[in-house]
């Protein structure tokens, strides 16, 4: 399993409108991937989103946003989970 942790930072005018692309656009071109195996998406009070995405294989990268909508270009890492 990999999970993908991807982030980016909007500019407050456009913030309703990249969350709307990330939700509508973005996520959909990938979660049909045949090794995606969930995704979830997070808020910051300053603008930044998060999208963690898990897969059972090589992650699909998400596509970027409206380069206009953003504070700076979106930043992705990848994971493995650690048994405890």
């Amino acid at each position: 399993m990999i999970v993908r942790m991807w982030e980016v930072r909007a500019y407050p005018m456009h913030a309703a409108a990249v969350l709307e692309w990330l939700t509508g656009t973005a996520l959909p071109s990938v979660e049909g991937a045949p090794l995606h195996a969930g995704s979830e998406v997070f808020a910051s009070a300053d603008h930044r989103f998060v999208v963690l995405s898990r897969w059972h294989g090589e992650p699909v990268g998400l596509p970027d946003p409206p380069a206009g909508w953003v504070a700076r270009a979106p930043h992705s890492w990848d994971f493995t989970p650690i048994d405890r």
